[in-house]
């Protein structure tokens, strides 16, 4: 009898220390019960939030042999999540992968990590855009944050735009491929901070809001990502992953916050991994 856990294939970058990416997303989604194999895009001392004059070694030519090798050995997965890419070239070995390992039962999560807070990230050049646009054709789902949504459709990431506005956004993001769109860190005139989403085969738009607190970790938008995931693979609805990912997010911040620690080493995610495997409150989500 063969274990019944379904296998996700992660293709982000690594980190030698500071909790994003990879350090952030197998804890959560084995904490779920999942296996995740990790394909390492490129491997850092430090993640780049923060520090500087860390090491990165760029894994680009190793990847062919890496998933050539996945394939001798005829591996299936439940779900693609592709994450940092760092090059146009890696963006068409992730595609040609995806052509590659998927079937009728995989999901694919495109995660465009270009940039944020109005910004393209410093080892992202404009080149990489068109290239991430190409890539989102082959994603049931993508998960932008407010700046690469706008950097995806050539906006300005720093206008805020209005609520008809926004859905008017996740739907033209959603006619680049990718049948679900969600979209975190987007905030309103208010102040307030939430996660919207769009799912074109019910053309509905959905939101989930959470409390603006006054800290900026690396790594919440993986782990926001995987608990999404996690829960889509176990069946729950697109408005209930994403509940339950944010408000998951908001618990660890808090967590963190009341401890006295560099920001940039990420959410102390260890220690509330068991609210994983323990029922949730949903919190509130609503169409808008």
């Amino acid at each position: 009898m063969k274990p019944n856990v379904k296998r996700i294939a992660a293709l982000h970058d690594l980190s030698g220390f500071g909790r994003a990416s990879l350090t952030v997303i197998i804890p959560t989604l084995s904490a779920m019960g999942y296996q995740v194999c990790p394909a390492p895009t490129a491997v850092l001392s430090t993640h780049s939030g923060g520090f500087s004059d860390y090491s990165f070694t760029d894994l680009t030519d190793s990847l062919p042999s890496f998933f050539a090798h996945w394939k001798k050995l005829k591996l299936d997965f439940d779900c693609i999540y592709s994450g940092f890419l760092g090059s146009p070239k890696q963006a068409l070995i992730v595609s040609d992968m995806i052509d590659t390992f998927r079937t009728s039962k995989t999901l694919v999560v495109v995660d465009p990590v270009m940039g944020d807070y109005g910004k393209l990230y410093n080892s992202i050049t404009p080149q990489m855009i068109p290239s991430m646009q190409k890539l989102l054709k082959k994603a049931d789902i993508i998960v932008p944050n407010y700046t690469e949504s706008a950097l995806l459709l050539d906006e300005d990431p720093d206008i805020m735009i209005t609520m008809p506005q926004l859905k008017e956004r996740l739907k033209f993001l959603s006619n680049l491929g990718p049948a679900t769109v969600v979209i975190t860190g987007v905030e309103n005139e208010k102040n307030q901070i939430f996660t919207a989403a769009y799912q074109r085969d019910c053309d509905v738009c959905w939101k989930v809001s959470y409390k603006h607190l006054p800290a900026n970790y690396p790594g919440t938008g993986d782990v926001f990502a995987s608990v999404m995931i996690g829960c889509l693979l176990e069946g729950e609805s697109l408005p209930v992953s994403i509940d339950r990912g944010a408000h998951f997010i908001s618990q660890c911040i808090n967590a963190s916050r009341g401890y006295d620690y560099p920001v940039r080493d990420g959410i102390l995610l260890e220690r509330e991994l068991y609210l994983l495997r323990e029922p949730w409150p949903i919190s509130g989500y609503e169409e808008f």
